[in-house]
């Protein structure tokens, strides 16, 4: 412990977000440059406690306390040196993760929590600015591995693995690695920048990437020498261990009259062509909400990023729906610590304009000519039953779905012969197996929905199973097995 009083001495303080009418004129992250001497005070907050809940909070083991400690004394080197002995990838749970490590921070049973996910950031830039990060080559085993997909629980099994000394080949079907993390992420909340600069390091440690290509259970008579495919069946006979990391994929749908017009879509459908024109791949996005009136059906993450990408692209208006009430103001009784707290957030983009409406329902779209004109709304209870006499239209010329995924889309387990389970999602054993030999799954195509530090740490998991399953053992490191749930 660093500094005993420091909890006492500091207050929690993040680093001030860009003006909005500046960071709304570009794509670049809402955060300014953080002070060393904000950070080392914010480290200082750590109390080091005598049982760390913040480690019930992360599923990936975080050494929170400790790495809290060495920023507090400036040995960033040390401190990266534990970070990374967790997290493959600090630099996208310091931008992207919700922080269920804070939630469950004993700091913030009466005050507010150290802010571990910024210091988290704080450490792996200094490294990456220092030249810390450099390439882990590892002995060859002779062994094979084919990774399908490149999101965070792709990227971590594939790095795990290369480490391990086996040739690990991911499978992408998109233009480049990353996945949501690329595709669905906007650039304000993470520069793609982020994503090439670790990609550069696992290619130099030995991972190939194979990107644009699409894994099938047989092509067709016209794309039977494409290059830009592979069957389930060369997969199998080319590596000795396939790991499924698709992702969970298949978005939630709304089965209301109306949802055939045109100008509904669903949120990755709209978010995808954005960043394709912030990496240059698009010159303008298939979906535009420029001079539109927006409506977002859900009130999570991903409708904020359709929120903050509407307002950028020159919406005239962005009204956000929820069918869940408002979450209060501070935890209630019946959420206490160390849960995670459900309470009213202001991410970036609720910042910026829009407007949240809670319990409320779409009974229908409304459409002339067969486009999209508006929406009929109305009020809930606590039941979700709707409260008679509150109908009203809601004027739109675009409506965004955003109301999370379903699962994995199941043309690749079906080719694979693998077992889906009650929720939709592939089912695996305790050792990451599913019900085809040699074939593996993690991250959210066997979890589900989930957030970006259950897939790495799950890739990493899976990672250490896969080591096993070819050598007799492994020294990987498993912090999880499947099923295993955290406070948050």
């Amino acid at each position: 412990m660093g500094k005993p009083t420091g909890f006492i001495e500091f207050g929690r303080e993040t680093p001030r977000r860009r003006p909005v009418p500046v960071r709304l004129r570009d794509w670049r992250e809402v955060y300014e440059p953080a002070d060393d001497t904000v950070t080392t005070a914010q480290a200082a907050r750590c109390m080091d406690c005598g049982i760390p809940f913040c480690h019930e909070g992360c599923p990936l083991g975080n050494l929170i306390p400790e790495w809290n400690d060495l920023t507090y004394r400036g040995d960033w080197a040390t401190a990266i040196e534990r970070l990374h002995a967790t997290n493959n990838f600090p630099e996208f749970t310091g931008r992207l993760c919700p922080a269920p490590c804070e939630g469950s921070c004993v700091l913030g049973i009466n005050q507010d929590p150290v802010t571990i996910e910024r210091i988290e950031l704080e450490i792996i830039e200094h490294a990456f600015a220092e030249g810390w990060v450099t390439p882990q080559v590892a002995t060859a085993t002779g062994k094979s591995v084919a990774v399908i997909g490149s999101g965070p629980a792709g990227l971590a099994a594939a790095q795990q693995l290369t480490r391990a000394g086996h040739a690990v080949t991911v499978f992408e079907r998109a233009e480049a690695p990353g996945g949501l993390l690329r595709y669905g992420i906007p650039e304000f909340k993470m520069e793609k920048w982020v994503i090439d600069r670790r990609i550069t390091q696992l290619e130099a440690e030995g991972v190939q990437f194979r990107c644009g290509v699409s894994v099938v259970a047989m092509p067709t008579p016209a794309a039977a020498s494409d290059a830009a495919v592979i069957t389930v069946d060369q997969l199998q006979e080319g590596f000795d261990a396939v790991v499924i990391a698709t992702g969970s994929t298949t978005p939630r749908d709304l089965a209301v009259p109306g949802r055939a017009a045109s100008g509904v879509a669903f949120a990755m459908d709209y978010l995808r062509p954005s960043n394709l024109v912030r990496e240059g791949r698009l010159d303008e996005p298939t979906i535009s909400a420029a001079g539109k009136q927006v409506v977002i059906i859900g009130g999570g993450d991903t409708g904020a990023d359709c929120l903050g990408t509407a307002l950028r692209q020159g919406a005239t208006s962005v009204v956000q729906l929820e069918i869940m009430p408002q979450p209060p103001e501070d935890r209630s009784g019946a959420n206490p610590w160390p849960t995670w707290p459900v309470i009213f957030r202001v991410a970036s983009a609720h910042e910026e304009g829009g407007e949240r409406r809670y319990s409320v329902q779409t009974s229908q779209f409304i459409a002339e000519d067969g486009v999209v004109t508006g929406l009929e709304i109305e009020d809930v209870d606590h039941a979700f039953q709707p409260i008679p006499g509150t109908a009203r239209v809601l004027p739109a010329d675009l409506v965004l779905l955003a109301m999370g995924f379903t699962g994995p889309e199941q043309d690749l387990p079906t080719a694979l012969g693998l077992a889906i389970n009650a929720r939709g999602t592939v089912e695996v054993d305790q050792d990451w197996r599913t019900s085809t030999d040699g074939v593996f799954a993690c991250g959210d195509a066997a979890r589900g929905q989930s957030l970006i530090v259950w897939a790495i740490a799950e890739g990493r998991s899976c990672a250490a199973a896969v080591d096993a399953y070819l050598m007799g053992g492994t020294e990987l490191p498993a912090p999880i097995v499947p099923g295993q749930r955290a406070l948050a």
